[in-house]
């Protein structure tokens, strides 16, 4: 999994072959559109999960009157690989809405926990995934820490959306903008500072692991997959129009397709 910065301005339409993005929005609202007639308004706390699959076309921006007024916008977008097996399957969508994710709060109510995919600790989120993966939102209030419990079998990471920190029992700080990688054990650890930047309040950091896939992996502009003739292949299917077409009416502006 790859956190992604998700551009203000969004992009033209242009096509996925072979994962998953998977767009979080903590503040602000963005637009999708695919191909396959998926697609929506997510807003604070809302999240896209798109399986791409075999192949859609796809757009994604926030509405223009945002854009004008120079409103608030706050959120990150993973890449998740999917396995060779699940490459071709059917295009999915996903609207996870805020209000449909599990809600945990640590002991001493310093942090909250919202658990978009995934389980924690026998709590599970709403996302569905091929691969066993966990995905969540914490929010910790300055001199916050939280120990939760993680999967053995899980890589770890931690990405900071706002704010500052440490993670791991020895207090790696982090801050934002940085991914921090947990080595092996049962549980993950994270931290705020006592003392916060005074535009952020609290420490935003996204939990994200998996199962490791451990195949080989292509990966080329808008397309992962297995093999370089897989990624030919895609790209082929694309000048063909194969992995789709830009729909007739849509509520969003047109551009030519690119590589994202």
């Amino acid at each position: 999994m790859t956190p992604q910065l998700v551009s203000l301005k969004g992009t033209p339409w242009h096509p996925h072959r072979g994962f998953e993005t998977v767009t979080y929005i903590i503040d602000g609202i963005f637009d999708h559109q695919d191909s396959n007639g998926g697609g929506g308004t997510i807003t604070n706390g809302d999240t896209q999960w798109m399986t791409a699959g075999a192949g859609l076309l796809h757009i994604e921006a926030p509405p223009e009157q945002l854009v004008m007024s120079g409103g608030l916008f706050h959120g990150l977008q993973l890449w998740v690989n999917l396995p060779a097996k699940d490459k071709m399957m059917a295009p999915r969508y996903q609207d996870i809405r805020s209000g449909s994710v599990q809600l945990l709060t640590s002991p001493d109510g310093g942090a909250l926990l919202r658990v978009i995919a995934g389980e924690l600790d026998g709590h599970e989120g709403p996302g569905i995934t091929h691969t066993p993966i966990t995905m969540i939102h914490a929010t910790l209030a300055p001199g916050a820490e939280v120990t939760l419990p993680w999967r053995e079998d899980f890589n770890g990471l931690a990405y900071v959306m706002a704010g500052r920190g440490a993670v791991g029992t020895e207090r790696r700080p982090v801050h934002l903008g940085q991914t921090a990688v947990f080595g092996a054990g049962g549980s993950l650890t994270v931290r705020a500072d006592e003392k916060q930047d005074s535009h952020t309040p609290d420490l935003e950091v996204v939990l994200l692991g998996g199962r490791p896939i451990r195949e080989p992996m292509a990966h080329y502009g808008p397309f992962v997959m297995n093999t370089k003739d897989e990624l030919m292949q895609a790209f082929e299917d694309f000048q063909k129009g194969r992995l789709g077409t830009v729909p007739a009416v849509h509520g969003m502006t047109e551009e030519g397709p690119q590589e994202a």
